[in-house]
């Protein structure tokens, strides 16, 4: 556990350093004031991780990336220091004068500050992790980024930028293990994010994003046992529980500016290169895009343009490199014809066996079966929670459905008097509604595992039945006068039933977290983080170069390096193994 916590002062330290200079110059450019510290962490994560992966295309991510990025920070913080002295001053000053509860939610943010770095510190390693994110991180690790990659294992091809910000963060050149804490700090960001809803709670009146953060709770007290793991998932779906929930806070604070909603727009391209299947969210991008279209700021628009093609270029370039493949495993697009390109047989089965797996079978063969078939078995074979959630997800698809016929019909002019049209914030509303509902659709169609796409589960029944619940409160406070007040009643029980669920699930969930906390406590883990799992390998040669392949399964952990989870039919590009591998 120490050592997370050191790790994590370190992330917080030096990210929060570029993501203040990034932003410090973004908005003397732009006129801006951020509202939010953890918006400086963030930008710096997305930063940093773009950093990790063009410092991969020419050397390992490990000390050297460590020292220049300390330098960079080191810089940034000595030009900024007057202006960061007066920022802690003031925050300073709060805490010592208990303003608003100031003291009092500092204490609780170091309780969860100290209760995610314990969960980071032990727990299940994912399975995946064992199969191939730990040899992903290790090669970023001792070459960066290398040719063909893919063709040693083809699972080794899947590119996502979160292995690259483990790696630079995995502290393996000081020569003892390699750690794994990035995806917990993301989980304690979500957590001081979902801490917010208790002004909300104190008022007794919800906001729509109050119930994308109750959701949010749900999901980290799932993974809190997980959290150890480097899983690509666990990045994507908390980072995009932030987009949201940070979107829809800007939305009920009436934000006109563009600056916020793009630069989470540049946070959703990140999200893209952390799992591929999350692009819908990049839907969003049409209300900045919008508002700076119709106001002709044309100089904006290219800002956020070269914002968005830096954070997705590395990716797409370590997808060529290691793959040749744009986009790994889908051949659709045909930039390159590279000797060290996986085959596109092998492309197309991969994509294939991804779909089929989230379906509930592993047969591929069967890749052609229809909607009607294998969507029953699966849905059968989800945990009974999984199920509500998921039918809670799809009814809210069918009221948005029709609450977007009934917006489409006003909007047409149909008692355009009477109404008054329709406000810009339902329709800010109304799209993120319809880019959760869309990836909830998406994911359904093709390859629906739980732990893929979750978030759209979640959040598509959150901010659909968050939005109900936040136009029944104000239609009934609306109504006065004579007649209204058994209508008024109703809405306000509605509302208090509504609280009520609202709290009752997440106390629930925080006593289960602490059940399980307690059952499962170990007196272990306290200075060092758990390793990753290593299993028994067998050595093979291919050109004097030592291999190595699992004795059982398909396992191999970190520690046994390079392998595969068979004997690999490789070549090699050149000499060494940095030179790059191609099939035969």
């Amino acid at each position: 556990m120490l050592s997370v916590i050191l790790i994590w002062c370190y992330m917080l330290v030096t990210a929060s350093a570029v993501g203040y200079g990034v932003l410090h110059v973004l908005t003397s450019r732009i006129p801006y004031r951020i509202r939010h510290m953890d918006s400086y962490l963030m930008c710096g994560l997305v930063c940093v991780t773009v950093y990790a992966q063009f410092f991969s295309l020419f050397y390992k991510v490990g000390l050297l990336a460590n020292l220049i990025l300390c330098a960079v920070c080191i810089m940034v913080l000595w030009r900024s220091r007057q202006a960061l002295g007066c920022m802690f001053a003031g925050v300073w000053s709060q805490i010592k004068e208990n303003q608003s509860g100031k003291r009092g939610r500092m204490l609780v943010i170091l309780f969860l500050f100290l209760l995610f770095a314990y969960g980071t510190s032990r727990g299940i390693i994912h399975y995946d992790t064992g199969l191939y994110h730990a040899q992903s991180i290790r090669w970023l690790e001792e070459y960066g980024v290398v040719k063909g990659l893919g063709n040693l294992h083809c699972r080794l091809a899947y590119n996502s930028s979160s292995f690259a910000l483990s790696a630079l963060y995995s502290m393996a050149f000081l020569g003892g293990q390699s750690y794994h804490c990035c995806a917990g700090l993301f989980a304690f960001i979500v957590a001081k994010l979902c801490l917010e809803m208790w002004d909300s709670l104190r008022r007794c009146r919800l906001r729509v994003s109050d119930f994308a953060r109750v959701m949010g709770i749900y999901y980290l007290v799932n993974i809190f046992d997980e959290m150890v793991s480097p899983a690509s998932d666990y990045f994507m779906v908390l980072t995009a529980f932030y987009i949201v929930i940070r979107w829809l806070d800007l939305v009920d604070s009436e934000e006109k500016e563009a600056l916020p909603y793009a630069l989470l727009c540049v946070a959703g391209v990140f999200l893209m290169t952390v799992k591929l299947s999350a692009a819908l969210i990049l839907l969003l991008v049409i209300h900045p895009a919008y508002y700076l279209l119709k106001n002709r700021k044309w100089r904006e628009i290219v800002l956020y343009l070269c914002l968005g093609i830096v954070t997705a270029l590395p990716y797409f370039i370590r997808n060529i490199i290691i793959s040749g493949w744009a986009v790994y495993p889908f051949t659709m697009l045909k930039l390159l014809d590279v000797p060290w390109k996986i085959p596109e047989g092998l492309a197309d089965y991969d994509a294939r066996e991804i779909q089929v797996y989230g379906r509930g079978y592993t047969d591929v063969a069967q890749f052609d079966r229809p909607v009607r078939e294998w969507l029953p078995e699966w849905f059968r074979g989800l945990a009974g929670s999984d199920k509500v959630l998921v039918l809670a997800a799809g009814a809210s698809v069918c009221i948005l459905l029709l609450w977007g016929i009934r917006l489409l019909w006003k909007t047409l002019g149909y008692k355009r008097k009477q109404s008054g049209g329709i406000d810009a914030r339902m329709w800010q509303i109304l799209l993120v509604q319809a880019t959760m509902a869309g990836s909830f659709l998406f994911w359904l169609a093709t390859s629906p595992l739980i732990r893929y796409g979750c978030v759209y589960v979640y959040l598509t029944s959150a901010v659909i039945s968050g939005s109900v619940y936040d136009r029944m409160m104000e239609y009934g406070a609306a109504k006065t006068g004579a007649g209204t007040g058994r209508r008024r009643k109703l809405y306000g029980a509605a509302g208090r039933l509504c609280m009520a669920a609202v709290l009752l699930l997440t106390g629930y969930k925080v006593f289960a977290l602490g059940r399980e906390i307690a059952t499962t406590y170990t007196n272990d883990y306290w200075l060092v983080q758990k390793d990753y799992e290593n299993y028994e390998v067998i050595p093979y040669e291919i050109n004097g170069v030592v291999f190595y392949y699992p004795a059982q399964g398909d396992q191999v952990g970190y520690e046994s390096f390079p392998s595969s989870p068979t004997i690999a039919e490789i070549g090699f590009l050149g000499e060494d193994i940095e030179d790059g591998f191609y099939r035969p």
